[in-house]
């Protein structure tokens, strides 16, 4: 391998070099046992991440109507309260949140099926604890998807 070869490895990262070597990782959700694409395949990003704004957003148009009196700092610590409960209410029962219904995304279990209320709970905290979610695998779930043992897919 030359310097050129090192450093355009180094750039595209690690998987991408993995795949130059002739691994095969399969698509995204293989290994869990999904399809690769349509009802049931891993949620795209771009529709997760519009799905958590229109959350974050209602939640803090909640706020701030109600609970913030000017202060931005106590609407934002209202609207991360509320965004704990609408997760918690919203996934616990139908399994999407408003956003994630806009953006036809679900939360399931991984072995399939609703996700238990105990696993919801800790999902919840640690989205709004904000960095076990920055942080994926190589199917695209953020931690608080791996500890609760859920997987967002496309309904």
């Amino acid at each position: 391998m030359d310097n050129r070869q090192a450093i355009g490895s180094w750039l595209s990262g690690p998987r991408a070099a993995a795949e130059d070597m002739g691994v095969d990782f399969g698509h995204r959700g293989k290994r869990l046992g999904l399809p690769e694409e349509g009802p049931g395949a891993i949620a795209p990003t771009g529709r997760r991440l519009g799905a958590i704004f229109v959350d974050w957003g209602l939640c803090f148009l909640v706020a701030s109507a109600f609970f913030a009196d000017g202060n931005r700092q106590t609407g934002g610590n209202w609207a991360l309260g509320i965004f704990f409960v609408l997760s918690v209410l919203t996934l616990g029962t139908v399994g999407f949140t408003p956003g994630k219904r806009i953006f036809r995304l679900r939360v399931v279990a991984v072995e399939g099926g609703r996700l238990p209320f105990g696993r919801v709970l800790l999902r919840s905290l640690l989205l709004c604890l904000g960095l076990p979610a920055l942080i994926w695998d190589r199917d695209g779930r953020g931690l608080h998807d791996r500890f609760g043992k859920a997987v967002q897919v496309r309904i």
